[in-house]
């Protein structure tokens, strides 16, 4: 699995591309140091392949390494969020 990120002046979106499909997790910069995941979309054809956790542990990871936190408005990943308590670390 691929992912990749798309980023522009207000926000961006992690891409994973899997058997020829998309799957994303959008987020809005509020600041240098914090962003909102606001999405977790994924198609049906991708569910169940561990696609969106995959995501989730790629924006927990890209915090770390920018040094910003993330607040959880995602459904999807606020619940990834409360199960992984090693992640408290970015999660704001």
């Amino acid at each position: 699995m691929k992912i990749t990120n798309e980023e522009h002046a207000s926000g961006g979106r992690y891409v994973a591309e899997l058997e020829g499909h998309q799957a994303e997790m959008t987020y809005s910069r509020t600041s240098p140091t914090l962003i909102i995941i606001d999405h977790t979309g994924v198609p049906d054809a991708l569910r169940g392949k561990g696609v969106g956790q995959a995501l989730a542990l790629h924006a927990v990871e890209a915090a770390r390494t920018g040094g910003w936190k993330i607040i959880p408005l995602c459904p999807f990943f606020k619940a990834q969020a409360l199960r992984h308590e090693e992640w408290r670390d970015v999660i704001n």
